[in-house]
């Protein structure tokens, strides 16, 4: 037995899976010789009873050894699976008499007296009407008074075949070393639609309830909250990044700590506990969750400053160092040191800290460069979390090397940011999506956020609302979780200077006054009505690139369980773009066959082969087409 999957570094971490799901099981299985194998996947939640359901070979032409099974899961939790693989005596008997006799053998007599202790041996495995049948079975095959085509008639019967595999005789079993894990969570860890805000500009925890129906409305399912606690007052930020503040500068939220609280508080201006629970109460009936940015640092002003010095950098000369991403610096915030001495006590206040906001209602977190932090500790903390609350989602928010994110992914994080914020040619977008595909999909969830904050990616500087258009389509129909940071509706697009990728008067520095009123909004709610109706949007599997003619145009196909949708999308926001789009037969559609336009509501006949798409900026950026059964 080689090569099982999915198998996530030897076993080291566990792969993952959703509620609901079917996990596929593969593995090359092969022995000796000619034999006939049997394999099962068997599977179990926790320390429960084994259940098993069958693998069957692949198209042997084609996949060589390769066998594949299935099992479901239906609850939260680690879930553990393993293979069984056997050679079936019986089976392999009735395969070589078969060849024999195609091979045109006519004495079979003392092949017959072998597959008569076989089918025996069956029926004494077998229990009820298989044992009987069997039994039956084995007299007339060991009957050497009887005609010898009676005899394989009995012996080759489909019948006794079936009623053999329901008793195997697994002598010689081959398993795998040790069982392999799976850890399952809530649907939305795989698919959900966020919508990210800085509460403070919305008026608050009760200026954020007001709105809640309407982003309910959009078809959001995780409204996502910049940090919400108190801000400190040294080196406080001023408007747009100044060293300075001004009277009236509220500060980053990312500068948590002061003389109300630390993370365990709430900034007073954003209302009361009180209020938050009013807020949490409102989103859960209209089927949102709050998802709450946790962010591991301080500002000169948190309690645990003077509470635990020791938690702290400190340079030979007794100051504290302050946070740096060169050339960004952060001189309001403070790491802090996960191997101080006492980092025992540190990594259990932090865990009590997301504990107290999922006593508050809060399932869903955003943690803030996770990558900085040791990787251990995620796995430590998640598995903590997970011990009592397993429906609690991770997303890491770690813009780093291909290699930190992977192994935050596989030390529990349910999302991962990605590179897609980058990716904005034709062949980027396809060679970073078959890798999330075929090299990272077992573990590793993305979550396409088509802006944040701290990103505004010179596409959308410079491409004007189609560039919104075209970001927004492909986010959202080539993930199933993305998001979207409110002022991208708005089309928000001035850096504050040229070559950055930060917001001219960033929200990060000073208030503003949002609201839900933006020009993006209806093809926003287009697209998550369409994401809610099509599986196929719901996965990242089933991800086909189709070919256009045209490096300008990029094509691709959503497939799962006979639902299909088709996209196309004018990446170049100045230019219109015309092209052939060439759907492959093996999507299983009709030669010809009907679509609909879920962004406007447009009917079309597309077929098999070459159709004709133009794309005009300021008209149609894309097309994303259900197809009409």
């Amino acid at each position: 037995m080689q090569r099982p999957t999915p198998l996530i570094d030897c076993g080291r971490f566990p792969a993952k899976a959703c509620v609901g799901d079917s996990v596929t099981v593969r593995a090359e299985i092969f022995a000796d010789g000619h034999e006939e194998l049997r394999a099962v996947v068997k599977s179990r939640r926790g320390t429960t009873r084994w259940k098993e359901s069958p693998m069957r070979r692949i198209d042997a032409h084609v996949d060589g050894d390769t066998w594949e099974g299935s099992f479901p899961v239906d609850a939260c939790g680690t879930w553990q699976y393993s293979i069984e693989a056997w050679i079936d005596p019986l089976a392999s008997w009735r395969h070589e008499v078969h060849r024999k006799l195609d091979g045109g053998q006519t004495d079979l007599t003392g092949e017959l007296s072998e597959g008569a202790l076989l089918v025996a041996a069956a029926a004494e495995r077998a229990k009820g009407k298989d044992a009987q049948l069997l039994g039956n079975a084995a007299t007339r095959v060991a009957d050497t008074a009887a005609d010898q085509s009676e005899r394989l008639d009995a012996a080759l019967a489909p019948d006794l075949a079936a009623a053999a595999e329901r008793c195997p005789d697994r002598t010689g079993v081959g398993s795998l070393p040790e069982p392999a894990l799976v850890t399952v969570e809530r649907e939305r860890a795989r698919f959900s639609s966020w919508y990210e805000l800085f509460p403070r500009s919305w008026g608050g925890f009760e200026g954020v309830r007001k709105v809640v129906p309407q982003i309910a409305e959009l078809g959001f399912d995780v409204l996502y909250f910049t940090p919400i606690h108190p801000i400190g007052s040294t080196n406080r930020k001023g408007k747009n990044n100044a060293l300075t503040a001004g009277p009236g500068d509220p500060g980053s939220v990312y500068g948590i700590g002061s003389t109300d609280g630390g993370h365990e508080a709430l900034a007073p201006e954003l209302g009361t506990f009180e209020d938050f629970h009013a807020l949490v109460a409102t989103c859960q009936e209209h089927g949102i969750e709050i998802a709450m940015d946790i962010a591991l640092q301080c500002s000169p002003d948190h309690p645990w400053l003077k509470e635990h010095p020791e938690w702290f950098f400190h340079r030979p000369d007794g100051t504290l160092k302050y946070a740096e991403n060169p050339p960004k610096k952060y001189q309001d915030i403070y790491n802090v040191n996960f191997q101080s001495e006492d980092w025992r006590g540190l990594w259990d206040a932090w865990l009590e800290i997301f504990r107290l906001w999922i006593g508050h209602g809060v399932k869903a977190f955003r943690v803030d460069n996770p990558h900085t932090k040791p990787v251990a500790f995620w796995e430590w903390l998640i598995a903590e979390v997970h011990k009592t609350d397993p429906d609690v989602i991770f997303l890491s928010e770690a813009f780093t090397r291909r290699a930190m994110m992977r192994a935050l992914a596989k030390a529990g994080f349910s999302q991962s940011y990605t590179y897609f914020t980058w990716k904005n040619s034709k062949w980027e977008l396809e060679e970073y999506l078959m890798e999330l595909v075929h090299e990272t999909a077992d573990y590793f969830r993305p979550n396409f956020f088509a802006n944040t904050p701290d990103i505004l990616h010179a596409y959308l500087q410079h491409g004007g609302r189609p560039a919104f258009e075209a970001r927004l389509v492909l986010a959202s129909t080539l993930s199933p979780s993305y998001g979207i940071y409110s002022g991208f509706e708005h089309c928000e697009n001035v850096p504050v200077r040229e070559g950055s990728e930060e917001y001219l008067n960033s929200e990060k520095y000073e208030l503003k006054q949002r609201s839900l009123d933006g020009p993006l909004l209806p093809m926003v709610n287009a697209l998550n009505v369409a994401r809610r109706a099509h599986p196929a949007l719901q996965r990242l599997t089933g991800l086909r690139f189709l070919d256009t003619r045209n490096d300008s145009l990029i094509a691709y196909a959503k497939v799962h369980e006979g639902d299909v949708v088709l996209a196309v999308v004018n990446i170049d926001p100045q230019n219109t773009q015309e092209g052939l789009v060439t759907v492959p037969a093996d999507l299983g559609l009709p030669p010809v066959f009907g679509v609909r336009d879920v962004i406007d509501g447009s009917g079309y006949d597309w077929r098999l082969g070459g159709n004709y798409v133009r794309l005009e900026p300021g008209h149609r950026q894309a097309h994303v087409l259900e197809v009409l059964r």
